[in-house]
């Protein structure tokens, strides 16, 4: 039994302890505030009043960032073992056991499928997640087929419907030596058609009168990265999935600059565990894209 002052310890609040593993995986208050469906004063005050309650200071508030301290990083395994044992005894029945099923494209999600999937398994143990990687076009018509309950993907110019995440921009990427020939079409590395960055991409080379020819077509984004990395192309890509020894090149080649990418969200999910579960991975990817 826990005796604090010799009297019973009053528990926790278990909204503010979620809000506080939301703000230390997200690395942000307003991205927590999304997922939670709440405003980022809210989630302000929760936190300050779980501090209270522990008499620790959990988290370092800085104007650009929000990071642990070292007493929230001993509470955090505490935390969220809590939340998982709340989840187990509210959800844990095998009757109660939800899917959702996502659809994200490789462009949406970048390198971070990992990170971001962890983060939604985090808040809830007990769901069933089935993702599909594809193109936007063919995520989009799942979803339009009822194959899924969400859609991460980018914008198609024919549609305006789906809520906007985050618009990012694109470059042309190459190993910082690449050298193109005069006499020889620009070598490009992309994902497979269709895909609506590589239609756009494909679209300035040609109306800025500039030849190419696809020397690599690669299956997933990963890959495009790897031949862009490994000195074969130049790849169309956002900055946060190049690693350190690809660098921007465009300007130096005299390329057109890339239209802005839009990635929207399609979203059916109807009860609250899986409702809250697609804000998770939303707020999440806009604190993995800074958008």
């Amino acid at each position: 039994m826990n005796i604090e002052n010799g009297s019973l310890a009053r528990p926790l609040d278990l909204d503010a302890v979620q809000a506080f593993v939301l703000v230390a995986d997200l690395n942000s208050f307003t991205r927590a505030a999304e997922a939670l469906d709440t405003t980022q004063s809210a989630v302000s005050l929760k936190l300050k009043r779980l501090e209270d309650r522990l008499g620790r200071r959990l988290l370092e508030r800085t104007p650009r960032r929000v990071r642990l301290s070292t007493e929230g990083a001993e509470f955090l395994g505490a935390a969220r073992a809590l939340l998982d044992a709340h989840e187990r005894a509210v959800n844990g029945h095998v009757g109660t056991r939800m899917s959702l099923r996502i659809g994200i494209s490789d462009q949406a999600a970048g390198t971070d499928l990992p990170t971001l999937l962890a983060k939604v398994g985090a808040y809830d143990r007990t769901l069933r997640i089935e993702v599909r990687i594809g193109p936007s076009y063919g995520l989009v018509n799942a979803f339009d087929r009822g194959e899924v309950d969400a859609a991460f993907v980018c914008r198609d110019g024919g549609r305006t419907d789906g809520e906007r995440l985050f618009v990012e921009p694109y470059a042309w990427y190459a190993v910082p030596d690449w050298e193109q020939r005069a006499d020889e079409p620009l070598r490009i590395a992309s994902l497979a058609a269709p895909c609506t960055v590589r239609a756009g991409a494909l679209k300035t080379l040609d109306d800025a009168g500039i030849p190419w020819t696809e020397v690599f077509v690669g299956g997933g984004l990963p890959a495009v990265v790897a031949a862009a990395s490994a000195g074969l192309a130049v790849a169309p890509l956002p900055r946060r999935v190049c690693p350190p020894n690809i660098v921007e090149v465009g300007e130096r080649l005299g390329l057109p600059r890339l239209p802005l990418t839009e990635v929207v969200l399609y979203n059916r999910a109807s009860d609250v565990r899986t409702r809250e579960a697609v804000r998770i991975l939303a707020a999440a990817l806009r604190a993995a894209t800074g958008g």
